[in-house]
């Protein structure tokens, strides 16, 4: 049983050194960007910022609600690339049946795109 086990723990070795020395080189950069960092920021650095001017209003006002459509817009689109490069990674195996699939999933995505561009989503008045 020992010699079983020395043999799994060798097998780990290589694994065990590069995550030591992967927390050393962290550790190095950690360390050593508080040693030479710069420590005296001016005034203009701690200012607030928020799109080049300062915040006048309340942090706990309500949005717009194109900023919530832009974000809805964005996780269709993102959706949609995840789904479409495991798709065609496997495009060959998949066949008709997948192939059909996919064109309905991209016509879901469209009809509610168009949607929205109907809405006026896409404008930014």
């Amino acid at each position: 049983m020992s010699e079983a086990m020395n043999q799994l723990l060798l097998a780990y070795l290589p694994l065990i050194i590069f995550v030591g020395v992967s927390a050393a080189i962290a550790l190095a950069l950690l360390v050593s960007a508080f040693l030479i960092a710069y420590k005296q920021p001016d005034p203009e650095k701690l200012s607030a910022y928020e799109c080049g001017f300062n915040a006048f209003d309340d942090a706990r006002m309500k949005f717009d609600v194109r900023f919530y459509l832009v974000a809805i817009l964005f996780i269709i689109f993102d959706l949609e690339v995840t789904f479409l490069f495991p798709w065609a990674a496997t495009f060959g195996q998949v066949g008709a049946f997948g192939f059909w699939a996919m064109m309905i999933f991209l016509a879901v995505l469209t009809i509610g795109f168009i949607y929205e561009w109907k809405k006026g989503a896409l404008e930014w008045d």
